[in-house]
């Protein structure tokens, strides 16, 4: 198996696959799921793109996507959370970054979940 490269937080780390009687290692890469949801300030009759703040805030989590932090993101279809899979050393570091969203101090999107996840499945467009 070939090896990859450890990300700047190094979240690829080596597990050994207790299925493998040969004593192979299967390499798992650590990522975070996140859930944000709408605080009190989200104005349920406006877009998405029509929130007050809405180019600061697109704007910082464009910024954090380009650095690798936001890995994948978006809403779910009914818009009322949102999915971010995130590259980072641990949830305190999650949850200080995403506080500097613009979103955060103004009561649009509050940080639910933040759950560590072991990947197993990867498409080699995404390694």
């Amino acid at each position: 198996m070939s090896k990859r490269p450890r990300t700047a937080t190094g979240s690829w780390f080596k597990r050994p696959a207790p299925w493998d009687i040969y004593g192979y290692d299967q390499e798992v890469r650590r990522l975070f799921v996140v859930t944000r949801v709408h605080g009190p300030a989200w104005d349920d009759n406006k877009q998405l793109e029509s929130q007050y703040l809405w180019p600061e805030h697109a704007a910082f989590m464009d910024d954090l996507t380009a650095k690798g932090f936001v890995l994948l993101g978006g809403p779910y279809e009914d818009g009322r959370e949102a999915l971010l899979i995130i590259d980072a050393s641990d949830e305190a570091a999650i949850r200080e970054t995403l506080a500097r969203d613009p979103w955060t101090p103004s009561g649009h999107l509050e940080t639910g979940a933040v759950r560590p996840w072991s990947v197993r499945l990867e498409a080699n467009e995404y390694r």
